[in-house]
């Protein structure tokens, strides 16, 4: 069933309210056995589709794209999302505003990544490096910079070393989502050159 619908999460959740309204019916209402029993059959099913979780590439016509950089990008974003999740509740454990701030950047940064390659696929191929070893490797520094923080007396050496290196990553950050984007302009370029070329052959110009 996991398969099917999602995690088993909006199965328990759909349990849980058909239950209650099943419960909820009999007691509170003079509805036969029956009818509540079929009712919460209806809601239940119909919360396991609302509370599915929203699958990759949704709403994309898979028709048009190459199985191949479908299956590139699948496999990406499979190793990518838990670390870049993991950033973002990484960045909700620090107390520092400034290093909150950082880290929020960076999990917004992975999270517009993740999100364009969903959205193109095609462009997995440019930032395959940094969903594959910066994402992972900035959760993991984060993580230990709000370990190291949370600490009692914590070495402001350590915690120093740490936050420059964090800082160093957003200059890795942005490079990669620049190069998405200067990926996406290189198509561009191309269409203005035929465009002007078109222009030039039609009407001279």
């Amino acid at each position: 069933m996991r398969g099917l619908f999602g995690n088993d999460w909006n199965w328990i959740v759909a349990g849980l309210v058909s239950a209650a309204l099943l419960i909820g019916l009999g007691t509170l209402t003079r509805f036969p056995f029956l009818v509540s029993a079929v009712i919460s059959v209806l809601v239940f099913f119909g919360l396991v589709f609302v509370l599915a979780p929203r699958q990759l590439f949704e709403g994309l016509d898979l028709r048009s794209i190459g199985g191949g950089q479908v299956a590139f990008a699948r496999e990406l974003l499979a190793k990518a999302q838990p670390a870049a999740d993991r950033l973002a509740a990484a960045a909700g454990s620090i107390a520092d505003k400034d290093m909150k701030a950082k880290v929020k950047d960076l999990s917004d940064i992975a999270a517009d990544v993740i999100s364009k390659v969903e959205a193109k696929p095609a462009s997995a191929a440019s930032v395959r490096r940094f969903l594959t070893y910066y994402v992972p490797q900035a959760a993991e520094i984060a993580e230990g910079y709000a370990t190291l923080a949370d600490r009692r007396a914590p070495s402001q050496q350590r915690l120093a070393s740490i936050g420059s290196v964090i800082t160093k990553l957003q200059d890795a950050f942005v490079h990669y989502a620049d190069s998405q984007a200067d990926s996406e302009l290189g198509t561009l370029d191309v269409d203005l050159r035929l465009i002007q070329e078109s222009l030039k052959e039609d009407i001279g110009r």
